[in-house]
């Protein structure tokens, strides 16, 4: 059966002397891989829609098991992704977390949504490390943790001030600040967006501009969140890591 999915190149490795193995994040079908034969190739038409990032029509020929790639239309050429070491760099760790968080076999259209959300965002020049942060807290929920932030973990109180607890899963509020003594204190405003960067839609929440204090803390708490909880770890995230430190301004 032939199959026409939109979808964006996640990640390939060669197979055999000429072909590849391409794995899709497709809005029709979920994550799946197709075998593209004769991709290694230079002149083969499907060489250059092969490659990471690669947004297009996808037509695949598959019956049982893995599919084949039989060609490809581009949608869009996400130019400024692809020359910009930082926004390359940003991309490069959501597809890669995208493809570790997501399973193979189910449409999963929210982290479709999610992904296309970012790599356009971040191709359009908006900050790569605010997109990032939104795409983790949204991207959450598929690694099984679901942490409380509709209210406090402790008391489920919605007024007052609030920390971030990673011991009790959550926000809590200032009369339950005494269940841990580690907790990182919030301002209204990375209340919101917490909030906001793990249930507001993608299509709802339009441009981000955040102050760097801003992004700092909220950067540590999911990244704690990944690290500790769900014991994912990236190797696009070092990269990101040094990139951060080349552009600290000196002591």
């Amino acid at each position: 059966m032939l199959h026409k999915w939109e979808g964006y190149v996640l990640r390939t490795h060669d197979y055999g002397e000429a072909n590849k193995i391409v794995v899709l994040m497709t809005r029709e079908a979920g994550k799946v891989a197709v075998m593209a034969r004769g991709a290694r190739r230079p002149k083969s038409r499907l060489a250059s829609v092969s490659q990471v990032f690669t947004h297009a029509m996808f037509m695949v020929q598959r019956y049982t098991g893995m599919g084949t790639l039989n060609q490809a239309e581009p949608l869009e050429a996400l130019r400024h992704l692809r020359s910009d070491i930082v926004a390359m760099a940003y991309a490069s760790y959501i597809v890669e977390l995208v493809d570790r968080v997501v399973e193979e076999g189910n449409p999963e259209p929210y982290a479709f949504d999610v992904l296309q959300y970012a790599l356009q965002a971040i191709d359009e020049g908006v900050d790569p490390e605010a997109v990032t942060l939104l795409a983790e807290w949204k991207l959450l929920a598929y690694t099984g943790v679901q942490p409380v932030l509709h209210g406090c973990a402790g008391c489920g109180s919605t007024e007052g001030e609030f920390a971030f607890s990673f011991t009790q899963g959550g926000f809590l509020c200032h009369k339950c600040f005494h269940l841990d003594p580690y907790i990182i204190r919030l301002k209204p405003v990375h209340v919101r967006l917490i909030r906001m960067f793990y249930t507001v839609p993608v299509d709802q929440i339009g441009t981000i501009t955040l102050k760097t204090e801003t992004k700092h803390l909220i950067k540590t708490i999911v990244s704690t969140i990944y690290e500790e909880q769900t014991g994912i770890r990236l190797k696009s995230k070092k990269f990101i890591d040094q990139l951060d430190k080349m552009q600290l301004p000196p002591q």
